[in-house]
């Protein structure tokens, strides 16, 4: 389990699970989510929102662990551009520290 600051204060912070961190690169959420900029704004989380939220119209959106994230993390009361942010930063470190198993063709 980890936590990330959610506020620039420190006041507030979001627990982000493994398996959180999974579903994000299960659903590939965070690919060409922040423009050429790098900035991530209020806009990026709203567009991660409305994608989440088509992703849950569909058969695979049915899926326990998505709905799990929409709950904790991207939905949370605190989650903000800063917290979205400092959230993009735990994932790549994550998806570093745990690399993709290449899938076996049987």
């Amino acid at each position: 389990m980890y936590n990330i600051q959610a506020n620039e204060s420190g006041t507030r912070s979001i627990s982000v699970s493994d398996e959180n961190l999974a579903t994000i690169r299960r659903f590939s959420l965070f690919q060409l989510l922040i423009d050429s900029s790098g900035i991530v704004t209020e806009q990026a989380l709203d567009k991660l929102r409305l994608n989440i939220r088509s992703l849950l119209t569909t058969p695979q959106g049915s899926d326990k662990q998505l709905l799990d994230l929409c709950i904790d993390v991207i939905y949370h009361s605190d989650m903000k551009a800063f917290g979205l942010r400092n959230l993009i930063a735990l994932y790549e470190q994550w998806n570093k520290d745990n690399p993709e198993e290449p899938e076996s063709a049987e």
